[in-house]
């Protein structure tokens, strides 16, 4: 079984959580933080409200029937899906697409193998 991290965003009063294998846990947090600190350079009218960073844990039990887990590809999938529907002119937000992308294609790349080795297991 991998190892899963979880990644604890903050969006308004809404917490997310997102299960992410442990060696890319800290891509995802670094991945919002830096999304943070370049989305008011967007001049777009459709920029997409971002989640803040609030933690990372090794294990999570959740106490409230309404919070779910969302999956880690699931996750950067929208993620990728808002920033690509942008219609930005003036800021360079390839670069922002780019860094999405890259994390993306890890993760796929990820669960592929996993699900090759599970594969094999049984």
């Amino acid at each position: 079984m991998p190892t899963m991290r979880y990644c604890i965003l903050q969006q308004e009063t809404e917490l997310i959580f997102v299960e992410m294998p442990a060696d890319y846990a800290y891509q995802l947090s670094a991945l919002i933080l830096r999304l943070n600190k370049e989305v008011d350079k967007l001049t777009a009218d459709n920029v997409p409200a971002l989640p803040q960073a609030v933690a990372e844990c090794d294990s999570l039990d959740l106490l409230r029937e309404s919070d779910q887990i969302a999956g880690g590809l699931d996750y950067i999938n929208r993620l990728e899906q808002s920033f690509s529907s942008i219609q930005e002119t003036s800021y360079p937000l390839i670069s922002l697409l780019t860094e999405i992308r890259a994390l993306q294609a890890q993760l796929e790349q990820w669960y592929e193998e996993a699900a090759e080795e599970t594969e094999l297991l049984s």
